[in-house]
Formats: structure tokens, C-alpha cells, sequence
């Protein structure tokens, strides 16, 4: 029988932890029963700037290499910090490494701040779509192994080749919900991750992506059995808003997610914003995850 139970993946920024308290958190994660777990990408912390922050490729290698089911991948890389022929070769070294457990997922950038402060050429919009879309054309003709000739806009490449080629399908998701986006999606994805703010479109936005499936981030605050809700509610809110905050016991967030994978959204990347303990992650693991399957 084919299981259809949605996939949950906890989404964990690599800010203000340690490398040995971000493989305890993912190493719970697995224990729990998630099926995966996604990093940004930033060159500094959003909003946070003078916080530690480790790099996105490098971390997501050490937690694959110190997980055993896991996938890890981002939400999502940036396409304007690497040239596609290194990106290529970074993935499919990921791939090899945990034998098939990477997931590269991409987009065209969200916090443009950035790019003027660490010298990232900039552009608009538009452009950085466009290079994305070249990355991907690039990124997918490498994987094949054989020679690839390109000439675009963003990229030139002559007779290029790498090997080794991914073990089997690396996975593709591509991040945002714009008109050009979305043809990106069609195009080239395997999942197609949306803003929570533009749920109320997802009717609308799901025959414009092929075959991709729709996933989605929501923040999460989880009231374990006899503790304080209102204090508990009371920091998240505080902390993190509530645009697209799930809060309740684990009864309320099964039925919230059931509605959600009702609507057709398959994967939810899990933002807790306890930022994950490993109770939190062994208490929605047993109370929510369990009973979703």
C-alpha cells in the first residue's frame, strides 16, 4: 500500500547553535520520525547579523554525515552565492556522501539587503529569476555526465563535463509563488515550496507547476501536555508573529495539518519556535507525525 501520509521535515536556520547542538537537534529529528530536515542559506543571519551563523553546504555535509535516514537540503540555497558548475558538483558530492539523501533546494533570493553588503552583484528581480533559471539549466545538463556547451545570458560554458553523475534522482525544490517562479517550478522542480501567505492561492498556483508537489513552512508551537499555554503562546508570538503560526496540543495540530494535507499540500517544513529542543522534536514525533501515519 502507498503511503500517503504527508512528509514533515523540520526547518532549523543554523544561527546561534553550536555544529554539536545542531547534530543533536537533527539526530533527534530522526528519531522522531521526521523525514527530513532543511537549513538556510544566508550570508548573514537575517535581522540578526552579528549572530553566529555556519554556512549552508558545509553544515547540511556534517549532518548528513552524523544522520542515517535523514534528508537534509535548504530553504533554500541562494542561486546569486554560487557559479551552477560548482553548485552541480557540491550537490552530487551531497548526493554521493549520504548515499542519495540530499535534496537541493534553490531560489532566487529573499533578503537582497545582503547582496551590497558582502558584494553579491545585485540586479533586479527579473534578472535574478532569469539566472536562476540559467543555474538550473546548467546545474540539471551537468548531472548528465556528458559535455555541455552553454551560452546564456548569465553563464558560458564550453564542452564542460563533471563526473561523477548523481547516484540516482537528486530532488528539486524550488522556493516562492511569482508568475515566472512557477514556470521555473514546471520546469525543472519536484516540489514546489510556497510562502504560508500564499496559501489562500494554492488552488490557483497548482496547475501552473506540472507535476511538482506543494510544500509548505509553518511555524509551530506545540503545548505539551500540562504546561502553561498561555505563557508558552505568549513568547511565540512574541518571538515570531502570528503569519502562519500553528499553536496547540497535539489533538489541535493533527487536525491542523490534516486540513492542510486535505488542501493537497504534501510536505510541511516544521519551523518550532521553541527552535526545535529534542522534547519538542520526540513530543510532536510520538503526538503528531505517529498519528498522521
Amino acid at each position: 500500500m502507498t503511503d500517503t501520509s504527508p512528509q514533515f521535515f523540520v526547518f532549523l536556520p543554523q544561527m546561534r547553535m553550536t555544529l554539536e547542538t545542531l547534530v543533536a537537534r537533527a539526530q533527534a529529528a530522526e528519531a522522531a520520525g521526521f523525514d527530513g530536515m532543511a537549513l538556510m542559506d544566508h550570508l548573514a543571519p537575517p535581522m540578526a547579523e552579528s549572530q553566529p551563523m555556519y554556512e549552508a553546504i558545509t553544515t547540511a555535509m556534517w549532518l548528513l554525515a552524523r544522520t542515517e535516514r535523514l534528508t537534509v537540503g535548504h530553504l533554500v540555497l541562494c542561486d546569486a552565492f554560487r557559479h551552477p558548475s560548482v553548485l552541480a558538483r557540491q550537490a552530487v558530492t551531497l548526493d554521493h556522501a549520504s548515499g542519495g539523501r540530499f535534496e537541493l533546494g534553490i531560489g532566487w533570493g529573499s533578503v537582497p539587503d545582503e547582496f551590497p553588503v558582502f558584494g553579491i552583484p545585485e540586479g533586479t528581480p527579473r534578472s535574478r529569476v532569469e539566472r536562476l533559471g540559467e543555474t538550473l539549466d546548467v546545474v540539471r545538463a551537468l548531472w548528465s555526465g556528458e559535455p555541455v556547451t552553454h551560452h546564456g545570458e548569465h553563464f558560458r560554458l564550453e564542452a564542460a563535463q563533471q563526473q561523477p553523475t548523481p547516484l540516482g534522482h537528486i530532488p528539486i525544490v524550488i522556493g516562492g509563488s511569482g508568475p515566472r517562479t512557477l514556470e521555473l517550478v514546471r520546469r525543472h522542480a519536484d516540489w514546489s515550496n510556497l510562502p504560508i501567505h500564499q496559501l489562500d492561492r494554492m488552488d490557483d498556483i497548482r496547475p501552473l507547476i506540472g507535476d511538482a508537489r506543494i510544500s509548505l513552512q509553518n511555524r509551530v508551537t506545540r503545548i505539551p501536555p500540562g504546561a502553561d499555554r498561555a505563557e508558552i503562546e505568549g513568547v511565540a508570538r512574541k518571538r515570531f508573529g502570528t503569519t502562519g503560526l500553528l499553536v496547540g496540543d497535539d489533538d489541535e495540530l493533527v487536525a491542523q495539518f490534516t486540513e492542510l494535507a486535505g488542501r493537497g499540500v504534501e510536505r510541511f517544513y516544521v519551523w518550532f519556535t521553541d527552535f526545535a529542543t529534542p522534547e519538542t522534536l520526540a513530543g510532536f514525533g510520538e503526538g503528531v507525525i505517529a498519528r498522521m501515519r
